[in-house]
């Protein structure tokens, strides 16, 4: 067999994963010999070799690779010309203008690196930056590919020889894993009190003290900063909700391990999978009793991660069983991740700080999910995902996709590459648009991405638009408007793969119309073409406009006068005369097509609900209200003409006779859901009889509704249909920008 040279270049997630070490090993024990260095598309390798050891060693790069690598594509080259390598090396990375990398997500704690945090006979015994190839910051951590520990936040920690003998021995595991420290070299954590003051004594011990004491300590993550305390009184969580102006919205909680979890909610085999992953994301778990942990959460399920740096695992070694974790920030605004910006904003709220002197380049939240017959279903899609790649077949050229108002993220693609960005929250106000506009220029310096069309939502208000349209006319590029459904739609085909075209049930809380109105409640048909608008609810007054979004109430009354039906028995006498007169004149009351509104409604009528003190409150609740088994289901109409509507008036009647007979809050909930549920299948069958199309996607808000979602599934599944939810990317808002990526990659 004839010895040649082999130029190999491989793309994918092969920085920060331990590929170089992994290849030297493989190159050792085949004994080739070369080079290989990182680039600004990936990895590049030179061997020299007998043809068969060189062919078997680029058949295995598929196969035979670190667990967090992920290989898209692997090209060589041959030739007979030799360079004559000695040995084998990794030499210094190589950039170029055009990059291609891709960027690992922040990884949890690894199972070596806890035994070893744990070892009182290791020289990193309780060091709480300890890493290697297979675990720690990487995203977080990182101001510019290639991935060297130059561009990232640790390179003003020079090694000490024994990381850095670590660093260059190919049998280490440490070996070019770029933020290796120890105590004698790395970054240190640091015990504060509420001045500032640095506190003496071993910052986890005074910590762990301080939060048994009932007190709200800031810790700072991979991320970002959190607030960590008790649960196990109402009086601490309490003291954390006045503080943050957090009244209602529930708060994660971090367990010491899925065994401690499972106290307090039931956990299936799939869930505990995902809540123990290297991704360690937020679990949304069912507790297991009603009504219980109401200080946390006042619905039927709690959020649940497990400890993912060292840190956390150090706290919990030192006595911690389980504690709120909750993201650092004021009302609305992004997470803490800067030292100084904890103790400016965060003093009155912790009472210590539990930080450290490295800096976090790129805030990141917790990612948040739900399990739903095995498969993950996000509603957050962040920290441990991101930047991981989303893929979409057929896609050519760059694009930037600007997303939405609430919940907000934006996605770039190169080819067949989307990054979807983390989450980013709603662009209400100047620090979450700040940090939305550097996120997308750190995007597209990383990808080396220049978009050659902007999309946008149709919304002339959103930030977002006004953002995409000032930068495609101060850059001359296209502009391509996208409506909010149709991105929904688009966002769960593209999530699966499909072409084509499909039903699309998007039920949400707004999104704004073709015509002007405010959608909410659709059915459309369609693809990445274009879409038609076939069937939606009833139109629904809004009187206040947005003010009736957080006094919910307001739209039940509307509705019922709407149905002719007399508000008062259940509003009083002089709400529903206020409202019902600025609804007889047309004063301020917006009309809208909204499954949200509509499930306020329902809420605020079963007296469930009145006012939300957060987004979607009314609908939650009314989900946690729903009496289990329950099968019964009202009575209501659907209408015809230029599209189906669904008509609320015989709805309401019902549901009014079933307050006046004195059923439970229960059954009214669980009733109307399943009327839902039952409406979504009969539109389907015309739909299906009038179009042809038989596969039908589901998106928007309204289905982190998991009584809903596992209902209707298995319903058009039994009716024939071919059903597709989501799994990569949000069905909520968030996952807005990868459907208008989709339509303007692929459809425009």
């Amino acid at each position: 067999m004839s010895r040649l040279r082999a130029n190999i270049k491989v793309n994918g997630i092969v920085q920060g994963v331990g590929f170089r070490p992994f290849i030297h090993k493989q190159i050792k024990d085949l004994k080739l010999s070369g080079w290989i260095r990182n680039t600004s598309e990936g990895a590049e390798i030179e061997i020299e070799g007998e043809e068969d050891l060189i062919d078997r060693f680029t058949a295995e790069l598929w196969t035979k690779k670190p667990f967090l690598a992920l290989i898209e594509s692997v090209d060589a080259v041959k030739t007979a010309e030799l360079a004559g390598y000695e040995g084998f090396e990794i030499v210094k990375s190589k950039a170029a203008p055009s990059r291609n990398t891709l960027i690992s997500p922040d990884v949890g704690i690894c199972e070596d690196c806890l035994r070893e945090l744990r070892d009182p006979k290791n020289r990193r015994y309780r060091y709480p930056f300890i890493n290697c190839t297979n675990c720690g910051p990487r995203f977080t951590i990182i101001k510019d590919v290639p991935y060297d520990r130059a561009y990232t936040t640790m390179a003003g920690f020079k090694m000490c020889p024994e990381c850095y003998g670590e660093y260059t021995d190919i049998e280490n595991r440490r070996y070019h894993a770029e933020p290796t420290c120890c105590g004698d070299c790395g970054p240190r954590l640091i015990y504060m009190d509420e001045g500032g003051r640095e506190l003496p004594g071993d910052p986890i011990k005074n910590a762990v003290r301080d939060i048994k004491d009932h007190k709200i300590v800031a810790v700072k993550g991979l991320g970002g900063i959190h607030l960590a305390c008790l649960f196990d009184d109402e009086e601490t969580p309490a003291r954390l909700r006045r503080r943050k102006q957090r009244d209602e919205k529930p708060f994660a909680i971090m367990c010491r391990d899925a065994e401690t979890a499972a106290r307090y909610c039931e956990i299936s085999a799939e869930e505990r999978a995902v809540l123990e992953s290297y991704r360690r994301p937020i679990v949304l778990l069912k507790k297991k009793r009603r009504g219980s942990l109401a200080q946390i959460s006042e619905n039927d399920y709690v959020g649940v991660m497990l400890p993912y740096t060292p840190v956390h695992c150090l706290l919990f070694d030192e006595g911690l069983d389980a504690v709120i974790m909750t993201s650092a920030n004021l009302s609305d605004l992004p997470i803490i991740y800067r030292n100084e910006e904890a103790l400016e904003k965060l003093s009155g709220i912790a009472d210590a700080f539990l930080l450290n002197d490295r800096d976090i380049h790129t805030r990141c939240d917790d990612s948040l999910l739900y399990v739903v017959d095995g498969r993950e279903y996000p509603l957050r899609r962040s920290r441990g995902y991101v930047p991981f790649p989303l893929t979409q077949r057929g896609a050519e050229g760059m694009v930037l996709a600007c997303g939405a108002e609430q919940k907000a993220s934006f996605s770039v693609s190169k080819g067949k590459y989307v990054f979807q960005s983390q989450h980013i929250g709603d662009l209400k106000n100047i620090e979450t648009f700040e940090n939305y506009e550097k996120q997308i220029g750190h995007f597209e310096n990383m990808f080396s991405i220049k978009p050659e069309k902007i999309v946008c939502d149709l919304h002339p208000d959103y930030m977002s638009t006004s953002y995409a349209e000032d930068r495609a006319a101060r850059e001359g590029l296209q502009l391509v408007r996208v409506q909010h459904h149709w991105a929904h739609m688009a966002s769960c085909m593209a999530d699966n793969e499909l072409d084509g075209e499909v039903i699309g049930i998007v039920w949400d809380g707004t999104g704004y119309g073709t015509d002007g109105t405010v959608w909410g409640g659709e059915f459309l048909t369609g693809g990445y073409e274009g879409f038609a608008r076939r069937a939606a609810l009833a139109p629904i007054r809004l009187p206040g406009g947005d003010r009736a979004v957080e006094e919910i109430w307001r739209i039940a009354v509307s509705m019922l006068k709407d149905a002719g039906l007399d508000p008062a028995p259940y509003f009083g006498e002089e709400r529903s005369a206020l409202i019902s007169r600025m609804l007889d004149v047309g004063l301020n009351s917006p009309v809208c097509s909204s499954m949200g509104r509509l499930f306020d409604a329902v809420s605020a009528l079963a007296g469930i609900r009145e006012l939300a003190s957060y987004e979607g409150q009314g609908a939650i609740l009314l989900e946690t209200a729903a009496a289990e088994g329950c099968s019964e289901s009202y009575l209501y109409d659907i209408s015809e003409g230029d599209m189906y509507r669904f008509e609320y008036r015989r709805l309401l009647e019902a549901i009014t006779a079933d307050i006046a007979a004195g059923e439970g809050k229960d059954l009214i909930a669980a009733r109307f859901m399943n009327t839902m549920v039952d409406m979504a299948l009969q539109i389907c069958r015309r739909i299906r009889r009038d179009s042809g199309l038989g596969r039908v996607v589901l998106s928007g808000g309204s289905f982190q509704n998991i009584y809903m979602l596992t209902r209707l599934v298995p319903m058009l599944e039994a009716d024939g249909f071919e059903v597709y939810r989501h799994s990569r990317v949000s069905a909520n808002d968030e996952g807005v920008s990868f459907g208008q990526l989709a339509i303007a990659a692929k459809g425009r």
